[in-house]
């Protein structure tokens, strides 16, 4: 087992934009009796408003677990997902580092040949050669080919989906626009993978459910999968108490992805007899309770010595319109007025301001929030710090260790804090959206496909358009270029962007995703039968 080798810190060198200012355990106060546990659950497609407690003016109540765990813990307001889509976003939460540095800048595919570079280092690697027991139930999306797998990136058990769970048919399809029909029951077929019938709906390749290494069923049952993926936890969880084992469970939830209406029955018949309206509410409410099952058997094993942090991959998915998350005021106007989606895909606050929340009995104080400026990317350095794993020096990180953050109510977040191109314009991965303090500048904007199909045109900015959120969080109304307070603003940004651009220049560490797709990548556990059609699952 390699060491890990103590990170290198340099007085003054300015790291993504940000001053360096690792923390140690002792600095932030922590002394720990026993290795710490750490579980992370990640939300797909999931709005800031979604969070009950972040709209209380709502009085909706969706999420009454999430509700509690935030009056138990810590609210982070203002936290970011690292992009605005799955794969890339995935990619920097468990490797601390910007898509140009990990080189996973947009989405992988069904057929897709490799996935998250085998040069980066992740997270539950680091763990487990200090002798942490991993396991991630979820989805995955970084990779579904032999090397590139979840039990060989670091995780000792894995259960769950390769990718997304509108990216293979099913026999019983969740909710989705346009509706996808059910896996096709022709005999044998040549695997086409393509998108048919409807531009969005898969129809020739079932959507597979992977345990460790093997396929076990392929079409899973979207609507049994939420009772699987919570057995799995509640095991893991008291396994791991049983042998006294310190573990990180990681569950990356899709329910938001394409949403799930109550399980059919003799009085449902089929999905189109649930009201729409009530679609998305309900799958919120199902991963809700999937959340508390994990929290109350998380407090009944070992509930002083277990952090728990909820958080979401991106904004919701817009273009789905009634089976879509809610924003809140981050609406983007300035966009939205010129036509267009501003949340899932674009570098607006509704695409990467997420709802989050922290939780750690007896050392996060209860019913608190914090509005410091923090991204997902941060949770890899945290819990390395907590858990007393140095970082590997032979690489560059754009997280930051938010200990202070979360024990000690200090609200020192990000400097600087990019949010990278993710579909909507200009190239995957580029960093032409920047955040400073209160503002936040654009050097491109550009929509994602709305709700009813509009789009927005790609526009370049020079000078960039520079928002106060304080002042107006539907970012709306730009700075008037000729004020003080904008040029202020533009010339600490362009400081900031510069510094940026050049330090992923000149790092070494930098990977190169390979994009590259073949039909024999697909996962099929038998071809000679209609959409891979298998099932080992006991």
């Amino acid at each position: 087992m390699a060491d890990v080798l103590t990170m290198l810190l340099l007085p003054g060198m300015l790291i993504c934009g940000l001053l360096f200012h690792a923390l140690s355990q002792q600095e932030a106060g922590v002394k720990l009796k026993k290795k710490l546990n750490f579980i992370i659950i990640l939300a797909d497609d999931i709005g800031w408003g979604d969070l009950d407690v972040n709209q209380p003016e709502g009085k909706a109540n969706n999420t009454p677990y999430l509700n509690l765990m935030a009056q138990q813990g810590l609210r982070l307001t203002d936290f970011h997902s690292p992009a605005s889509t799955c794969s890339p976003s995935r990619a920097a939460i468990l490797t601390g580092r910007y898509g140009l540095r990990n080189g996973v800048t947009h989405n992988f595919a069904v057929n897709s040949v490799a996935g998250l570079p085998l040069s980066e280092i992740t997270l539950p690697q680091l763990l487990q050669r200090s002798g942490y027991y991993t396991a991630m139930i979820g989805k995955w999306h970084l990779g579904h080919n032999g090397p590139y797998s979840p039990t060989n990136r670091g995780f000792d058990y894995y259960l769950g989906i390769p990718y997304s769970n509108d990216m293979g048919c099913t026999d019983r399809p969740g909710y989705n626009l346009p509706h996808c029909l059910p896996c096709s029951s022709s005999g044998p077929q040549v695997i086409r993978l393509r998108r048919s019938v409807h531009e969005g709906c898969y129809s020739e390749l079932g959507l597979p459910l992977i345990e460790n290494s093997s396929i076990v069923e392929q079409p899973l049952d979207l609507w049994t999968l939420t009772e699987l993926y919570k057995s799995a936890a509640l095991r893991i969880i008291h396994n791991a108490r049983a042998q006294g084992q310190p573990y990180l469970l990681y569950i990356a939830l899709a329910h938001m992805h394409v949403p799930l209406a109550p399980p059919l029955s003799s009085d449902l018949p089929n999905a189109a007899h649930f009201p729409s309206e009530d679609v998305y509410a309900f799958s919120l409410r199902e991963m809700d309770g999937l959340v508390g099952a994990v929290k109350s058997a998380s407090d009944d094993t070992d509930k002083d010595n277990t952090l728990i942090w909820f958080t979401g991959d991106n904004g919701p998915w817009e273009q789905k319109c009634q089976y879509a998350g809610s924003v809140g005021p981050f609406k983007g106007k300035w966009q939205t007025n010129k036509g267009g989606g501003s949340a899932k895909r674009t570098t607006w606050e509704g695409g990467h301001r997420v709802p989050t929340v922290v939780y750690w009995p007896g050392r996060i104080h209860a019913n608190t929030s914090s509005s410091a400026l923090l991204s997902g990317m941060d949770i890899f350095p945290t819990l390395l710090s907590l858990a007393g794993v140095t970082l590997p020096s032979d690489r560059r990180y754009d997280g930051i260790d938010a200990t202070n953050i979360l024990l000690n109510h200090k609200h020192t977040g990000h400097e600087f804090l990019f949010h990278p191109n993710s579909g909507a314009a200009g190239k995957f991965g580029d960093l032409q959206t920047v955040r400073a303090g209160k503002h936040k500048a654009f050097y491109i904007t550009g929509a994602a496909e709305a709700c009813g199909g509009g789009t927005g045109q790609q526009q370049l900015h020079d000078p960039p358009l520079i928002f106060d959120l304080e002042r107006e969080e539907a970012e709306e109304t730009p700075l008037q270029v000729e004020t003080p307070e904008y040029q202020a603003a533009v010339q600490k940004i362009a400081r900031g962007r510069e510094q940026v651009l050049w330090d992923i220049a000149t790092d070494k560490s930098v990977s190169t995703a390979d994009y590259s797709m073949d039909k024999s990548a697909a996962p099929c556990c038998n071809q000679r039968q209609a959409v891979c059609r298998c099932c080992t699952l006991v």
